[in-house]
């Protein structure tokens, strides 16, 4: 979002805000906390002082946008609304996110003291529930890329895209380490060693930029504090039972960069560390992250987070004191925000949370307000509506692709692909929805043309060139050896979070094995593409197939992984996992001994 302003405008904001009835001084100029001449710590200081306790216990509250009216972010001083995974306006369009955004910014405003609100979204590979925007690789992609600089780039394209519908606010980067692939949310790691997400951190760069209230800055979020990719068994929101020592040399390190960079947002995981849910834990959040890293942004809680410490659904008192007492500083209560607000204003008065917390958390809160511009530039910058999508920002993506894909066999040099007639099988290689995977327009993902791209099979044929052949059946029936090569494109269904937890078969389904062997019945080459957010159990296949490449989820811009192919881009993806030889392996990680099928940091080249 912009935040340059000429002080002529500047002294129009001022006035705006007299005739509307904001705060004024005795000589009628604006509130202190208005004048954008004085410090931070002076306007957030002056602020703090004016604001009641129904004031402060609104902006550390976070509804959905579906479960509640502008007139209620107005009547109860709401800090913040957030669109969970897939909640959208209708159209789902960038102009109408932009027209959405500033009609709650207008709701936040007309409270008494104007505190502009934030905005959330899980803009998790590129602005991904907007129809339209530019779809990135996944993180477990980016990893694969061990490009910092690319990373920082998508993050300020993402960042721009945010900026035009107006959305000031991101949950990510995810900086988990993800140690079991059964994990459902393996893609959204950038590797499963503490040194991958703590280089690719960059992202925080990308979307905050230099500094906050830049051009097209946005907040960034750490994610997911801490322990996530840990858990036994893989499962998500479990319990990480490990060691401080371990929990410090493995899952702590990428916070640590990220607060170095001055991230202004941490969310809390769901999961637990040794049996204590994380939403309650304050050791970890208050003496760890914000005294002993010394972060000075501001702590959110996941989705309902606060709900599960006890085990029991929904929230109670108790759990609220809990959670603001641990350091979280807002919460994100979807639908019952009422009762957050009722729980918490009980148990300031009873001296359950002191005061003292509650400004702490306030003043975290509208730092990073005011640091964003949006007491002085609360609407969305339409300027940046044009980006969305973009040719350029679609040629990033495309880049991206291609330095994720790790070649993992390509036996007699079949890659890259020479000939002029080919065939493409698979139900993954025509499929923008396949190929983008979890959080994509909707919270799970879904096959199907879900938003504009470029599939898999439209970017074999680009790069196969006009004069070349380029036949698809998605089942792969009628290939024969007249054909130079055969390329199938399986893998995994979209999914998000638990949904994506595979306690049993890592293998392919067994539609993708029919297709592939019906390849193999013909006397040509076969080339298997995987598009995938995991590792997958593939190791008794292997043996037939004549080529292996790991797309992971590549999103929009399937072109790029058709330059890999056709030797466009030269292969330059390593493994940033260790892939098992067989489920039973699971959790398999680089230096824990166990022989894999391919080791962490494998991938190879065309030379």
């Amino acid at each position: 979002m912009h935040r340059s302003l000429g002080k002529s405008r500047l002294l129009g904001v001022a006035l705006v805000l007299v005739v509307c009835g904001a705060p004024v001084r005795a000589d009628a100029g604006p509130a202190p906390y208005l004048d954008a001449r004085l410090s931070v710590a002076d306007r957030v200081s002056d602020l703090l002082g004016r604001m009641s306790l129904a004031d402060k216990l609104g902006q550390m509250t976070q509804p959905e946008r579906r479960y509640i009216t502008p007139d209620e972010v107005t009547r109860y001083r709401i800090g913040s609304v957030l669109s969970s995974g897939g909640s959208a306006p209708s159209p789902n369009t960038a102009k109408s996110w932009a027209d959405m955004y500033d009609g709650w910014q207008r709701a936040a405003l007309a409270a008494p003291l104007r505190v502009p609100m934030m905005y959330g979204v899980d803009a998790v590979h590129g602005h991904n529930t907007v129809v339209g925007a530019t779809i990135f690789p996944h993180n477990i992609g980016l990893g694969a890329s061990r490009d910092p600089e690319l990373v920082r780039r998508i993050g300020a394209a993402t960042a721009e895209e945010m900026a035009g519908t107006g959305v000031d606010w991101d949950f990510a980067p995810c900086v988990c380490v993800a140690r079991n692939d059964r994990w459902g949310r393996t893609y959204e790691s950038f590797g499963e060693v503490p040194e991958l997400p703590t280089m690719m951190t960059t992202v925080v760069d990308g979307l905050q930029g230099e500094e906050l209230g830049g051009p097209a800055s946005v907040l960034a979020t750490a994610k997911h504090f801490v322990g996530d990719g840990g858990t036994a068994g893989g499962g998500d929101r479990g319990d990480t039972r490990i060691s401080e020592e371990e929990l410090r040399a493995v899952h702590l390190p990428p916070f640590q960069a990220a607060v170095k960079r001055g991230v202004g947002s941490v969310m809390v995981s769901y999961s637990s560390w040794n049996g204590l849910k994380m939403h309650e834990n304050r050791y970890l959040i208050s003496d760890v992250l914000k005294r002993e890293l010394g972060f000075g942004g501001f702590v959110v809680s996941d989705y309902n987070g606060i709900d599960q410490i006890d085990g029991e659904s929904g929230f109670s008192r108790g759990e609220v004191v809990a959670a603001v007492n641990a350091g979280i500083d807002m919460v994100m209560v979807p639908t019952e925000w009422r009762r957050f607000i009722t729980y918490l204003g009980d148990a300031v008065r009873g001296g359950d949370v002191s005061m003292s917390r509650i400004d702490d958390a306030n003043r975290r809160i509208l730092t990073k307000k005011f640091e964003l511009g949006l007491f002085e530039r609360p609407m969305a910058d339409r300027s940046y509506l044009k980006t969305v999508g973009s040719a350029a920002h679609r040629e990033l993506a495309r880049k991206a692709v291609a330095e994720s894909q790790v070649v993992l066999k390509n036996e007699d040099d079949v890659l890259p692909l020479d000939g002029d007639k080919f065939f493409v099988a698979g139900r993954s290689a025509n499929d923008v929805g396949m190929q983008s995977g979890g959080w994509t327009i909707t919270w799970q993902g879904e096959p199907g043309p879900i938003t504009p791209g470029t599939t898999i099979l439209d970017g074999i044929r680009k790069a196969a060139g006009s004069g070349a052949t380029v036949s698809y059946s998605r089942d792969g029936v009628g290939l024969d050896d007249s054909y130079d090569a055969a390329i199938v494109v399986v893998g995994e269904k979209p999914y998000a979070e638990y949904h994506g937890d595979r306690t049993g078969d890592l293998g392919l389904d067994a539609g993708d094995l029919a297709t592939i062997d019906r390849l193999r019945d013909a006397d040509v080459p076969v080339v298997v593409v995987l598009v995938s957010g995991r590792p997958l159990d593939i190791a008794k296949q292997l043996p037939q197939w004549d080529a292996l490449v790991e797309a992971w989820l590549p999103g929009t811009e399937g072109g790029g992984v058709a330059d890999v192919l056709f030797g466009e881009a030269e292969p330059k993806g390593r493994l940033p996992v260790t892939w098992m030889r067989d489920g039973g392996q699971e959790p398999i990680n680089k230096g824990d001994g166990k022989t894999p099928l391919f080791p962490f940091g494998y991938g190879l080249t065309f030379e």
